[in-house]
């Protein structure tokens, strides 16, 4: 087996893995969960996802963001929000696109072209990493606005949920990422025939 193939199929397999996991937080509606209603016959408010539609048992359509349903960009109601979707979006899309190339590199014969695949594809992941992350840090920002506090209360503020309680795909996000991080290590030791940046001196 060539030097560095078990190397460049577990990083593959990891990015996948990784996107999918940054792909199923992204898309959760549960990223800040409103308390349950006191009456019987209420229906619940939504959660307040990013991207996904929220799947409150409630006859109209709901979404993130806006409380009746996302129905354009401009219905978010906080621009920091706005601002979290953008970079928590393209971020993932530079994480897809990276696990595409790193397949690609399994399959690629030992060379210079696998191993510039491998030093894209990392570069690529460590920028996804740091847009993505910027996003989930701007996205508290948004939780003073009118919107969300019709539905946490008035004590709801910047990093403070009030009555609300944060959900698994902000938590899911936020845990995706961080292992995201490490995948541009895994992309240095990728090529087949992988040269040491510092070798060992020789044992006489």
């Amino acid at each position: 087996m060539p030097r560095g193939l078990g190397v460049g199929g577990f990083w593959a397999l990891l990015s996948c893995g990784l996107a999918a996991l940054c792909a199923l937080g992204l898309l959760s509606p549960a990223w800040i969960v409103p308390p349950a209603p006191h009456g019987p016959k209420t229906a619940p408010p939504p959660p307040l996802g990013l991207l996904g539609p929220c799947l409150a048992p409630a006859p109209r359509p709901c979404a993130p963001f806006a409380l009746g349903g996302l129905r354009s960009f401009g219905d978010i109601p906080a621009s920091a929000w706005q601002t979290s979707t953008v970079l928590c979006s393209g971020g993932w899309v530079l994480l897809a696109l990276s696990a595409l190339l790193a397949v690609v590199s399994v399959f690629l014969p030992s060379g210079l072209l696998e191993r510039r695949v491998c030093a894209l594809a990392g570069y690529m992941q460590m920028a996804a990493v740091f847009i993505m992350a910027s996003g989930l840090l701007v996205y508290p920002l948004g939780l003073g606005s009118a919107s969300v506090k019709s539905s946490c209360g008035n004590s709801i503020g910047i990093y403070n949920v009030g009555s609300c309680q944060l959900g698994w795909g902000y938590t899911l996000a936020i845990v995706g990422v961080m292992l995201s991080g490490f995948l541009p290590f895994f992309a240095k030791y990728a090529p087949k025939e992988h040269i040491s940046p510092t070798p060992m001196p020789a044992i006489l």
